[in-house]
């Protein structure tokens, strides 16, 4: 996620072509298939208004996010209404709110704090629209219909990975010192991006092969509240002093590219080589540095993509189809196990990135 002043920059470029990032909790569902979307049977209006309620501009994939629905909506024959929640939760529930006044049939809903918009969206339920959880899973509520993201704790398993392979690469043996950094805790994909990470990294550290040498190793002990650059590179400037003044750095696991850079910016303050350092998002800032080979890696998860499957899906349900879904098992809400459409994600490092972006307008001249 980078600082909305920064993406405009980007933006205004590739407007077209950025990848982004998604985030979603995955709590594994014990109560066995979800239950599909409440009216899709019936369908409606193939000119109905779809709500899409976007968080606040924190990256370059949200913003690319706004374009790609206002345009597909209309190529779709929908009356769009996309708004960014910039003020915080209490502006997404007045938003949402507001697009149920207007007769939304669909609301897309990436929220800000997906435990948070239950009231809204119950409202929405009872004036007869649908909810599609974009992203990010909406929590504790069951008035959502669908899920559709990318696979985020397969994300995390491949953060993992690289973080292990990048490391291998510089040194073959460990042990291996590491630090360990998540997103923001009222992003319900921070959780599952950690989650998933520990997942390959737990059993290295275990058995010594990793060592976090400060022993922050609890999710709490190492969120960065707002997926914030500024918070990210503080907390590394913390840790810097206080545990690494004599040991060597070897790896740094970021939950995402803003965060990777804030990392990188502050161990070549302190005039340390820069660790194997992992991301997500492909932020053309940072496919620039891993090509330079200072970032380690990134996540290919094309926003186009994502926004291209929501749009399928919500043809299908204005046609009183059922959209295609590849899991209800999984994605537990606390309430209810949502029906999901997982795309996907790619590890891309410098070795794959050319392949990788080949077919990205934008990031495809970065890699050559």
């Amino acid at each position: 996620m980078r600082p909305f002043a920064k993406v405009l920059a980007v933006t205004s470029v590739a407007a077209l072509a950025m990848t982004g990032c998604a985030r979603a909790n995955d709590t594994a569902g014990t109560g066995g298939s979800g239950a599909t979307g409440g009216s899709s049977a019936s369908g409606f209006a193939a000119d109905a208004t779809i709500g899409v309620a976007l968080p606040q501009k924190t990256s370059e994939n949200w913003v690319l996010a706004e374009s790609l629905f206002n345009t597909q909506l209309a190529a779709a024959g929908f009356k769009a209404d996309v708004q960014f929640a910039n003020g915080g939760v209490s502006e997404q529930q007045n938003q949402i709110q507001a697009m149920i006044t207007k007769g939304a049939k669909v609301i897309v809903v990436g929220a800000i704090d997906g435990s948070q918009l239950g009231t809204q969206l119950k409202a929405a339920k009872d004036a007869g629209a649908q909810v599609i959880a974009y992203d990010r899973l909406v929590k504790n509520t069951d008035a959502v219909d669908y899920y559709v993201a990318y696979d985020n704790r397969k994300v995390g398993q491949l953060q993992g990975q690289a973080l292990l392979d990048g490391m291998a690469k510089k040194k073959p043996n460990g042990p291996y010192n590491i630090e360990l950094f998540a997103g923001s805790p009222d992003d319900a994909n921070a959780q599952v991006f950690f989650d998933g990470a520990m997942d390959v990294l737990k059993p290295k550290i275990t058995d010594g092969t990793l060592v976090v040498t400060s022993k922050q190793t609890d999710f709490q002990q190492v969120v960065t509240q707002g997926w914030k650059a500024e918070n990210a590179q503080k907390r590394m400037d913390t840790l810097l002093t206080g545990s690494y003044t004599s040991a060597t750095l070897d790896g740094v696991l970021s939950p995402n590219d803003t965060l990777g850079r804030a990392i990188i910016t502050s161990v070549k303050a302190a005039g340390k080589p820069v660790p194997v350092v992992t991301g997500q998002d492909s932020e053309v800032e940072s496919v620039k540095s891993i090509m330079a080979g200072e970032q380690y890696s990134t996540i290919n998860k094309d926003t186009r993509n994502l926004v291209k499957d929501t749009i399928t899906m919500l043809t299908a349900m204005q046609k009183g189809q059922k959209p295609k879904v590849t899991d209800e098992k999984s994605y537990n809400n606390g309430v209810k196990v949502v029906p999901a459409n997982l795309l996907a994600p790619v590890i891309v490092t410098k070795e794959n990135a050319k392949e990788a972006y080949a077919n990205d307008p934008t990031l495809s001249k970065v890699t050559g």
